[in-house]
């Protein structure tokens, strides 16, 4: 197989990003700019800072519009992650049009005596570059493994998202735990008196 053009962290950024909405329980850790200052926190972007005043603060200040874009982001993710199985059309169309929007561009680099493209964004709005990470992620996995590697977790009670890095590509929970919750509660089926 070819070297994969996106890396496990930024698959994981966008599969975080869409699971920072809850649809089934209604919880939001979204709902700040301090929740975003986490996220983004625990999200590092690749590559080095763009200045020494963000080497010092790590990110630069963050307001409601920053919130309200990566917001809106998000829900291009979670609409790729969630409809990627039914509808690899329209989601090659939604991805295309956040990196647009994102004004993403790819750069060849070499390291360590390997080449790969990273998705970079020219602006300095934190969810344009997000958008070019999560976007260009999701986007090289589809090209990679195909559209029946992202998806919504079968548990009974979640709608977390996943992406399938696995090599026989048969995820179907977002977790361990809802895998196992999944489990039990077949087993107590099969096991109940009729």
């Amino acid at each position: 197989m070819l070297d994969a053009c996106y890396t496990e962290s930024a698959v994981q950024t966008a599969v975080d990003l869409a699971n920072t909405l809850k649809p089934i329980k209604e919880e939001d850790a979204l709902e700040t700019v301090e929740q975003l200052r986490g996220f983004l926190d625990n999200h590092p972007p690749a590559g080095p800072p763009s200045s020494a005043a963000d080497q010092v603060s790590g990110l630069p200040r963050l307001t409601r519009a920053d919130l309200a874009e990566v917001r809106a982001l998000r829900e291009t993710v979670r609409a790729v992650l969630e409809r990627a199985n039914t509808d690899a059309a329209g989601i090659a169309i939604l991805i295309n049009d956040g990196l647009r929007r994102s004004r993403a561009t790819p750069a060849l680099r070499h390291d360590h005596d390997r080449w790969w493209t990273e998705v970079t964004s020219d602006t300095d709005r934190c969810a344009a570059h997000l958008a070019a990470t999560t976007l260009s992620a999701l986007a090289g996995v589809i090209a990679t493994l195909g559209p029946t590697r992202l998806g919504v977790c079968a548990g009974q009670n979640c709608r977390g998202t996943f992406v399938d890095l696995s090599r026989n590509g048969s995820k179907q929970f977002c977790t361990r735990t809802c895998a196992h919750r999944a489990s039990v509660a077949a087993y107590r089926s099969r096991r109940s008196p009729r």
